[in-house]
């Protein structure tokens, strides 16, 4: 991943806009409805459509809510697919993934989301390996439900919890609630590499 990957993400970007907008229409569904069901502007919410603005993982997953869709939906350009979706042919209380295995990347805005395990039934937390590049849209701090986790691997992060803002480097680490406010981004000028673990799951 390059340390502006911008001309990678615009094709995922329109794809996610079109996607937002096939469901939204699906379900007869309005932009103001959307923007209700979500708490994201109108102007936004349409300029996501539109593949003008890119949209980060969170709001995604508030949007994804209000059109009752899964976050991996919005990313799959090939029709009848849905990814992460074959957990019935895998053991309920075990997955093992080898790092020769394709592992499925999803891209949204300045972060790349790479899955560090397969599905299982019976299991709920969402490891992540996420990249994060300089720049981008900084999103307000914003909470939902669940759990997360984040350890830096390299690069640095600037994570605010709460209102206050920490410097994470290598080795440092952070966990909250997620109904608590929060968000982070990348303001120097070097790709950042996180280990996350979330749930309920994003995908």
């Amino acid at each position: 991943m390059t340390s502006g990957g911008r001309s990678a993400d615009e094709p995922r970007q329109e794809l996610v806009g079109a996607r937002m907008r096939q469901f939204r229409k699906e379900r007869g569904m309005t932009l103001r409805g959307l923007s209700a069901g979500s708490g994201l502007s109108i102007g936004f919410l349409s300029q996501v459509e539109r593949g003008i603005s890119t949209i980060g993982l969170v709001a995604l997953n508030s949007v994804a809510a209000a059109l009752d869709r899964g976050v991996a939906e919005f990313f799959d350009d090939s029709p009848g697919h849905q990814p992460g979706r074959d957990a019935e042919r895998l053991p309920e209380h075990f997955t093992l993934t080898r790092a020769q295995t394709a592992a499925t990347e999803y891209v949204s805005g300045a972060q790349t989301y790479r899955m560090l395990s397969s599905r299982g039934p019976s299991l709920v937390l969402e490891p992540l390996l996420v990249h994060i590049a300089p720049g981008g849209r900084r999103e307000p701090a914003y909470g939902h439900s669940g759990e997360e986790f984040a350890y830096v691997l390299s690069g640095e992060l600037l994570y605010e919890v709460d209102g206050v803002e920490h410097r994470l480097h290598p080795g440092d680490s952070v966990h909250l609630r997620s109904t608590v406010p929060h968000s982070m981004y990348n303001d120097t000028d070097e790709v950042t590499t996180v280990v996350s673990v979330v749930t309920p799951r994003l995908f």
